[in-house]
Parts: C-alpha cells; structure tokens; sequence
C-alpha cells in the first residue's frame, strides 16, 4: 500500500461522530477520501467552507472550489461559505475538533515544525500557528523519514509552529502518542517492527511491552 494512503487511512479512524475537522496540504487532504460513509464529520477549509467533500475526480473539479493551498475540493450538500474571518473565529475560539497537518519535523516532548523548507523561499505559515494553538485536537500526518534522515527529532531544528505539543503523529511506519510530555510508539505500521522504528528514530522512544499494528 502506498505511504501516504497508509497514513491518510490510519488518520481517518481517529475522527469520531460530528467533528468539525480542518485538512491541511499535503497528505492530510487525502483523509476526506477514507471517512467511512456512515461516519458524519465536517470538513473545514480555512479559506473559508465548511462541507468539503473528497477531492473531485478528474474533469470534475470546479474553479471557485479550492483549498487554502488553491487545490481542488468538492463540497457536500448543505455545505456553508464564509469568509476568512469567520473562519479563524472558528480556529481561534476553539471550535475546530480536530486539526490534521503535515509536518518537516516534530520532536520529542510533541513540538512541531512544519512551515519553513530549507532552501526554499516560503510566504509564511499560513494558517498552521493558529490550528496548533487553536484545534482540541492535533494529528500530525508525515512521512517517517526524507532522504533516510528521521522526520522525529530529539529537538526540532527548524523553526517551531507553536508551543503547543501535538496530540498525535501518525507515519507510514508507526503511530507516536505524546501523553506526559513524551514521546511513545502506540502502534507500527503492517510489517513494521518495532525495531524498524526505532532504527528511523532520532527522538528517543517509550515502547510499551506491546506494541499493536496499526488497523489501515
């Protein structure tokens, strides 16, 4: 199975009933296409719609439907526009259950970076500070490692999102819990050992005495 639809499919269990869920670029956006279609949740994009929908098929996509990135969505019926106002009203009050973000690092005791590329000239992180704050919940969605070099750092070196420590980070190798303030493997992904884990890991991990695979 591909990476990213691993991820993505992992992520997509940890939504529960009537939550009001905000997809970030990336991987996160491929969430929507694995909500199991008796579970109602709203999907929120921060340019302002609440109601989007999995990504259009080819040929059906429709140019006023973007996502904050400018990329394709679709939306549901009984889908709300707003403007962007009300959108971070929403973020910043605390009404967002869950928020599903890339990330270019996340350290140990949860802290995450994920706005500033090296080498790359960015406009900034968007919208990203204000869900970490903002968000009850915070699931990081990213690849465990770029170019064989840990994704889960010991500190992050790149530029801090918030101070706030993220509530999960889900990889294609493994899910990583952040309860007390430490970093803990909850689960591996489908043959991946704990050893294989641990092997791509610059932060150091709890292992509990089981570790179960993820159910993608």
């Amino acid at each position: 199975m591909d990476p990213q639809i691993i991820i993505a499919r992992r992520v997509a269990r940890e939504l529960r009933e009537g939550n009001l869920v905000n997809l970030g670029i990336g991987i996160p956006t491929l969430v929507a296409n694995y909500v199991p279609s008796d579970l109602k949740v709203f999907f929120q994009s921060e340019n302002g719609l609440i109601g989007t929908g999995p990504i259009p098929e080819p040929g059906m996509a429709h140019p006023l439907l973007t996502d904050a990135g400018g990329r394709p969505i679709s939306a549901l019926p009984g889908a709300s526009t707003f403007d962007s106002a009300m959108s971070f009203g929403l973020i910043r009050g605390g009404h967002v259950d869950v928020t599903v973000l890339g990330g270019l690092q996340v350290d140990a005791q949860g802290r995450l970076a994920n706005w500033m590329i090296p080498g790359k000239m960015v406009p900034g992180m968007g919208g990203a500070m204000d869900l970490v704050s903002g968000a009850r919940r915070v699931i990081v969605a990213m690849q465990h490692a770029a170019k064989g070099k840990s994704k889960i750092v010991a500190k992050c070196t790149l530029p801090l999102t918030s101070a706030r420590s993220v509530d999960l980070v889900v990889t294609d190798l493994a899910v990583i819990g952040f309860s007390g303030g430490k970093a803990t493997l909850l689960e591996t992904a489908p043959g991946v050992s704990v050893g294989d884990v641990m092997a791509l890991t610059e932060a150091e991990l709890a292992v509990p005495d089981h570790v179960p695979e993820m159910n993608v």
